[in-house]
């Protein structure tokens, strides 16, 4: 989860624990784009490059800890960083928040697509990537599970243009952190119930099935 959520807490930490004249000193080195905006708009712009900046670099960083340390990354992890670089690199050339913002709205459709793609060709895909992490689920368990985070991913992406478009960017910020991810775990606990219903294995049982040298 480190690995996962490791850029995002850096991204969080650098927008609001930066200083702002500093950020604004450091870009206007770069570039002079900023001479063109009132002090206060600077500030912002300055911040959110910053930010992005860093969260494009963490998230690289995360990808190669996660081949070096894990042995490989993850297809979330490939998905998510790659809309991480290409938007963050967006936001960082047109000096624009909207790309970086726009980019969860993005990664929770896809996911959605292909998860509701799989679901119309009897292919619940989440099988494929979290087989043993659900032991003994039932196919019915699944399909179930599939629809439910195709629906909750739909969800997400809505929620996510909805706060960009109506709040600042500190809020969105913020939302990321504290709203995101928590409604994420939420959600995955939520569905627990359901799985246990469809012969999802506990631990004791996973641990019972496992040899003891």
């Amino acid at each position: 989860m480190g690995v996962e959520y490791g850029p995002l807490l850096v991204f969080f930490a650098v927008n609001f624990l930066f200083p702002a004249t500093l950020a604004m000193r450091l870009v206007g080195a770069s570039t002079g784009f900023l001479s063109d905006l009132d002090r206060a708009g600077a500030l912002v712009i300055a911040k959110v490059i910053v930010a992005t900046t860093t969260f494009v670099i963490a998230t690289v960083a995360a990808m190669i800890v996660s081949k070096t340390r894990l042995g490989h990354i993850s297809p979330m992890l490939w998905i998510s960083g790659g809309f991480v670089v290409v938007f963050g690199g967006l936001t960082v050339y047109f000096h624009d928040p909207r790309f970086i913002q726009m980019k969860p709205s993005f990664v929770y459709g896809m996911f959605a697509a292909v998860l509701g793609f799989g679901l119309l060709t009897g292919r619940p895909l989440l099988q494929g990537l979290l087989g043993t992490a659900y032991p003994g689920l039932t196919a019915d368990g699944w399909r179930k599970l599939t629809r439910n985070w195709a629906l909750f991913f739909l969800f997400m992406a809505a929620l996510n243009e909805t706060v960009w478009r109506t709040t600042n960017w500190d809020f969105w910020v913020g939302f990321k952190l504290w709203g995101a991810i928590p409604l994420t775990l939420l959600f995955a606990f939520a569905n627990i119930p359901m799985l246990l219903r469809h012969g999802l294995s506990t631990g004791d049982e996973v641990a019972a099935d496992v040899p003891v040298e």
